[in-house]
């Protein structure tokens, strides 16, 4: 991305470094946070394409750290293999929309989140449940994804309701949400991850990983609810922003 304006970098740094903090803190809201920032602009398409490494690395890590790996793994492989599948058709909408529909998508499913984390409706979903719903959660997932370039609904309210441990949630999310490669595939198939982006992408890392080492510090030494509220709140009107935008 040649000729970026200086002032261009040091706000998607800034994005990531924010970005890489609420994940640290909540165990969630780095595609959502950083694609929401970066989309006031670039195209949802490139931001996604920024997020692939920083995504993949600290969504890696958040997976790998904890006790739970594998009981996780036997849970959840249906719905992991759910959004590989969901992800399949391709993400040519979020590549080469130019009509700024991509936009008005993110938007709206950003909003939704918000609500989600505002209302924090008592979901419950019953473990005889799983075996049909968590497939059908995670094909929607990855289908919404390649529309919107974030991985958040249905899959995020759906893991709330199974009333996990904080650090099985936790853990679950990252193991989840690694498989954002499936996003990246879709891009790279588009043409949409071109060297550069990529490139960038990397450098990314830094910033959302010294975001997260913080957040992760911070996380064990206050109580994340109030917290929670104030993230909700901002990210409803940032995809309020993105959603509205196209209509004035």
């Amino acid at each position: 991305m040649p000729d970026v304006p200086l002032w261009v970098v040091l706000f998607a740094f800034a994005a990531f470094l924010l970005a890489g903090f609420v994940k640290g803190f909540i165990g969630m809201g780095l595609p959502a946070i950083a694609t929401g920032l970066l989309t006031m602009m670039i195209a949802p398409g490139q931001a996604a394409a920024l997020l692939v490494i920083p995504n993949a690395v600290t969504n890696a890590w958040q997976a790998l750290t904890g006790k739970h790996l594998r009981p996780l793994l036997r849970r959840f492989w249906p719905m992991l293999l759910g959004i590989c599948v969901g992800s399949a058709p391709g993400a040519g909408f979020l590549a080469s929309d130019s009509s700024g529909r991509a936009t008005t998508a993110l938007g709206i499913m950003l909003c939704l989140y918000a609500l989600f984390s505002l209302l924090s409706l008592p979901l419950r979903v019953p473990q005889e449940a799983e075996w049909w719903l968590a497939p059908l959660i995670g094909a929607l997932t990855g289908w919404l994804s390649v529309l919107t370039g974030v991985f958040v609904i249905p899959l995020v309210p759906y893991l709330n309701a199974l009333s996990l441990r904080r650090n099985e949630l936790i853990q679950a999310l990252g193991l989840s949400l690694l498989t954002s490669a499936a996003l990246a595939v879709a891009l790279a198939r588009e043409g949409a991850l071109p060297i550069s982006l990529l490139g960038a992408s990397v450098f990314a890392l830094a910033p959302a990983g010294a975001g997260v080492l913080f957040g992760q510090w911070l996380r064990k030494r206050t109580d994340p609810a109030v917290f929670v509220r104030v993230f909700a709140v901002g990210l409803l009107l940032i995809g309020l922003d993105l959603a509205l935008r196209n209509l004035t």
